[in-house]
């Protein structure tokens, strides 16, 4: 079972169960509430205090079921084999959370377009995941930092927020037709033409 939350939610469980937590790929931001810490860069000097292991290869180096809950945040987009990802997670763990980027922010963002490699969407109607190829619409204009402000006022439109239980249901499409890109020159014209005629 899978369908959407939000990061608040998920914190309020978890700060009121006493689980097991892996976060994997977090990065210098790991949750408050995992008590193991898992990335693919070496960051056990950042997290001198808490329980550190590098991933050296593409599976997880936990055994089956060994976590309760396991967060991956902001790491779906980035893996090379979605697939293999997906099923190591649900083997790791018993549930989780999924935070991804939607394809406006995803095309919005400088760094994701080259670092990220998948488009993510949900079926609300059939709770699935949905990952396709990433396609770039138009060229982006913000930076990491500067989305994270856009993020407090407009989530909804530049976050899928997920939590699932025992089992993901996704579909990998592979074969998703390109969508005619947008040009922001022509964009700025049409900004522009509509503003100066508004003055006539």
């Amino acid at each position: 079972m899978i369908k959407r939350t939000t990061k608040s939610f998920v914190n309020s469980f978890l700060k009121e169960k006493n689980l097991k937590v892996l976060d994997i790929g977090c990065g210098f931001s790991a949750s408050e509430y995992a008590n193991v810490i898992s990335d693919i860069q070496d960051l056990s000097n950042h997290y001198k205090d808490r329980n550190f292991i590098k991933i050296s290869g593409k599976e997880l180096p936990f055994k089956d079921k060994e976590f309760d809950f396991v967060i991956t945040s902001h790491v779906l987009e980035h893996v090379e084999d979605p697939k293999l990802f997906l099923s190591e997670i649900q083997r790791v763990a018993k549930s989780g959370y999924i935070e991804v980027p939607t394809k406006l922010e995803d095309n919005l963002v400088f760094e994701n377009k080259k670092a990220h490699l998948w488009h993510l969407e949900f079926d609300d109607l059939n709770k699935k995941l949905i990952i396709s190829n990433k396609v770039q619409i138009f060229e982006p204009i913000l930076t990491v930092a500067s989305i994270n402000k856009f993020r407090e006022n407009f989530s909804d439109s530049l976050v899928i927020q997920l939590l699932w239980e025992e089992k993901i249901d996704y579909k990998i499409i592979t074969d998703n037709i390109v969508t005619q890109k947008i040009s922001n020159l022509n964009l700025v014209r049409k900004f522009f033409s509509k503003k100066i005629r508004s003055l006539f």
